[in-house]
Order: C-alpha cells, then sequence, then structure tokens
C-alpha cells in the first residue's frame, strides 16, 4: 500500500452508514486493462466515495513471479477490487490471499476476455466452456480468503451462447464453487475473428437475457455491464438487477460519477465543481512527482473531465501537448485547468453534471 498522507475525502460515519444498505456492487467502474491504474483510481475516487473500483487485470503469473508490486494503491481507492487472471487454482488462491493481506476488499475472476494472449494463457472468456475449473477456482480462493469472491463474464462464447449454456455455466460455478455474485457483460465473445476492441461494440447487447438470469437464480447478486452510459440507464437496470458496471463512457466522461453518490446510494456527492476536483488532484500529483512519477502518467487519465464544457478542448490539447516534457508539472495542470475557467463556466458545469 502505498503513503496515505494525501487523504481527500473526509470521513463521514453517517454517508457510510447510507451506503452500507446497498450491495458493494451496486455501481462500478470495470477494470480495463491500461486503464484503471493506480492513478486513475485515485482520480476517480474524488468523484465518487461509493462506486465499487477494479485494478486491471493482474494476472497470476506477474503477482507471483514479476518484480513490480502489482498490488500497489492507496488507502484511498477503497472500496477496491483485484481482478485476477489465472486458471490454476493454487495459483489463484496464493494470490487471493495476497491481495487479503494488502487490503482489497473484493476479488475478481476475470472470465470475460477474449483476447488472443489472455486465451493463450487459458485465462479470460475461454473459461466459459470450462465451467467445473472456474468452480474449483472460485472454490480455492474462496477457502484461502474471508473477502468476497465474484466472477466478471459474457452471455456465451464464439457459437456457444445460447441460455442453456449461460445458465449451466452459472449454476456450476454457483453451487460446485460457491460463488454468489456474477457480473455479466451482456455481450457474447467471439475468441476467433474478432480483435478485444471488436468484441466490446461488435456483438449485440442482449440485457434480457441477464435480466431473465435473475429471475431464474434470484439468490445470487448479479450485476450487468455493457453499452451503459447514463446514470438514467443505470437505474434502468437496477430496477431488474443488484447492480451495474460502466466501463469506457466513466474513463472517457469522468464527470458522471459525480452523481452517483446522491442518485444511487443515498449519500451525498464530494465534488460539484470540476474544477474543485482539479484542485484536490494537485497535492496527490505533487507527491508522485516527487517519486519519480511521469506527469502524463496521470494527467492521461483526467483528460475526459471537462467534456462539453467551454474550454474542454483546450484543456485536453495543453494536458497532451505539455504533460509528457521533461520537467512537466503541477503547473501544467493549472494551466490547462485556465483554459476551462470563464464567467459563467462554473455554474454550467454545475448543471450539466446534474443530468
Amino acid at each position: 500500500m502505498l503513503d496515505n498522507s494525501i487523504s481527500p475525502l473526509p470521513s463521514d460515519g453517517r454517508l457510510q452508514s447510507e451506503a452500507a444498505r446497498f450491495s458493494s456492487q451496486r455501481f462500478a467502474v470495470a477494470p480495463m486493462l491500461d486503464w484503471t491504474d493506480r492513478h486513475c483510481r485515485y482520480f476517480l475516487r474524488l468523484l465518487t466515495r461509493h462506486t465499487l473500483l477494479y485494478t486491471e487485470m493482474v494476472t497470476t503469473g506477474a503477482l507471483l513471479y514479476g518484480k513490480g508490486d502489482y498490488l500497489a494503491y492507496n488507502e484511498t481507492e477503497h472500496p477496491l477490487a483485484l481482478q485476477l487472471g489465472g486458471s490454476e487454482p493454487e495459483a489463484l488462491a496464493q494470490c487471493a490471499r495476497m491481495a487479503e493481506q494488502r487490503g482489497y476488499d473484493e476479488i475478481n475472476l476475470n472470465v470475460g476476455c477474449p483476447s488472443d494472449r489472455v486465451q493463450n494463457g487459458r485465462f479470460g472468456a475461454c473459461l466459459m466452456a470450462e465451467p467445473v475449473r472456474v468452480a474449483d477456482c472460485v472454490a480455492a480462493m474462496r477457502s484461502a480468503v474471508s473477502i468476497p469472491v465474484t466472477v466478471k463474464t459474457r452471455i456465451g462464447i464464439d457459437e456457444q451462447d445460447s441460455y442453456g449454456f449461460l445458465c449451466e455455466f452459472i449454476q456450476t460455478v454457483a453451487e460446485r464453487g460457491g460463488c454468489d455474485t456474477f457480473i455479466i457483460h451482456a455481450r457474447k465473445a467471439w475468441l476467433t475473428g474478432l480483435s478485444p476492441k471488436e468484441n466490446r461494440d461488435i456483438p449485440p447487447l442482449d440485457y434480457d437475457r441477464v435480466y431473465q438470469l435473475k429471475r431464474d437464480f434470484p439468490a445470487l447478486a448479479l450485476a450487468i455491464n455493457g453499452g451503459i452510459k447514463t446514470l438514467d440507464q443505470a437505474e434502468q437496470h437496477l430496477q431488474w438487477l443488484d447492480g451495474v458496471m460502466v466501463g469506457r463512457e466513466v474513463y472517457q466522461n469522468p464527470s458522471l460519477l459525480s452523481r452517483v453518490d446522491s442518485r444511487l446510494f443515498g449519500g451525498t456527492d464530494p465534488y460539484h465543481d470540476m474544477t474543485d476536483v482539479v484542485a484536490a488532484m494537485l497535492p496527490y500529483i505533487e507527491l508522485e512527482l516527487s517519486r519519480g512519477t511521469y506527469l502524463g502518467h496521470i494527467t492521461r487519465h483526467m483528460l475526459g473531465l471537462f467534456q462539453s464544457i467551454p474550454g474542454a478542448r483546450q484543456w485536453r490539447r495543453h494536458l497532451s501537448e505539455n504533460a509528457h516534457k521533461p520537467g512537466a508539472g503541477v503547473a501544467v495542470v493549472e494551466q490547462a485547468l485556465a483554459k476551462v475557467i470563464a464567467p459563467g463556466v462554473r455554474e454550467e458545469m454545475a448543471e450539466l453534471t446534474k443530468k
């Protein structure tokens, strides 16, 4: 765990008790490779106290044999889940223990990624064809830790995309593995012929199939993922399901999170003015720069913060053109911020974040 001296969120027991009324999966930001690193998660946590955040997928091989600290995070990121990639029960159990010892709140098994590299490692979406193995992996992790173990999966793979196939997978992993929480990406995955990017768009969404799954397995906690772009849509899904997971839309338009706590958790939103979010990031940026982190590694996650706001393009351009330069510091961020601060902009920003 990293130095926790930077703590932008005030302690508020009342808000914590309000959030406790809801499932931990009620609203989550999806694990996104190369995107949801620790800098991204710290930034997103400024916008919402209660949203469940996920790491990028980390393979068991990286954790057990890699040289980097793949479990590093800041204490303010809680609630925080680690997504693991792997297919060997013993290795997954060992990694789950490592994560629990480091303070993670949940372990999630990736059974949804369709990339060739992941398939070659025998994990990700291809594991849908091996429900017994997935169940054994989950059971091994559950025996090793006391924190929740969940599974993120698809509704099918290749030609194995019937509702019966999905039900058999869910039932096996639930009964044999003891898994009681699944996050369902409401598209099937093509393991051959489509890239990971194409697999996020081309296979059609089938929300009704996930709704039916909840009707047939009412005791399970089911969250839905895929194509969700607004909090209105999230609220509609929550009429049928236990949770919603949003990925690319949150990354590209982070201000979407600024109303999650009030609308979905009955709490109070930390910030309404996105310029205040940038100001709250500056101490963290300064600390990370002192440790040798490049400015661009942090600010790349902040580019979409002012989407649809006058000056947003100038904000993105200034950061994109200057954050990577040698010696770039907080002055670059302050200069970029000045391009979106103008008479009337604060009021317009406040109105947009209400939508």
